[in-house]
């Protein structure tokens, strides 16, 4: 599987363009994991378009490739942005699950969402904000 990737507005309007992309780019045997790899994809990209700029034009970038771990192939999805720094996975505050749902604030599940859903993530900044995900095949 050849790393694809693909650079787009950080717009929310952009969506439909990235998932026709990772359609695309997710090989056939990582196929049942596109559900999963494009809601995370998503919940990631709405934070970059609302937060990552402030409220100007940016650009946030996604490759799409494979990698190995102790010899288990994973699909490993990356994303980058030049907006402020901002570690979603240190920084976001952890959601009361437990709270009854009216006494829950309203969003705030995201990224408590995409930690679900993949086997690993990664976050850096290396003057860009980069995240990498990765998302491995079922245990046998």
């Amino acid at each position: 599987m050849v790393t694809q990737t693909m650079t787009v507005k950080a717009a929310i309007d952009r969506l439909p363009s990235v998932k026709q992309f990772l359609d695309e780019a997710v090989g056939p045997e990582f196929r049942f994991l596109l559900p999963k790899v494009e809601l995370a994809v998503e919940e990631l990209l709405v934070n970059t378009a609302g937060y990552a700029y402030g409220g100007s034009e940016g650009e946030a970038e996604i490759s799409c490739g494979q990698i190995s771990f102790d010899g288990r192939p994973y699909l490993k999805i990356s994303l980058r942005d030049w907006g402020r720094p901002f570690d979603p996975f240190g920084q976001a505050p952890e959601p009361d699950t437990a709270a009854d749902l009216s006494a829950r604030p309203v969003g705030g599940l995201g990224v408590f969402l995409v930690k679900k859903l993949v086997s690993h993530y990664y976050y850096e900044y290396d003057g860009t904000n980069r995240i990498e995900l990765f998302f491995g095949p079922p245990d046998i």
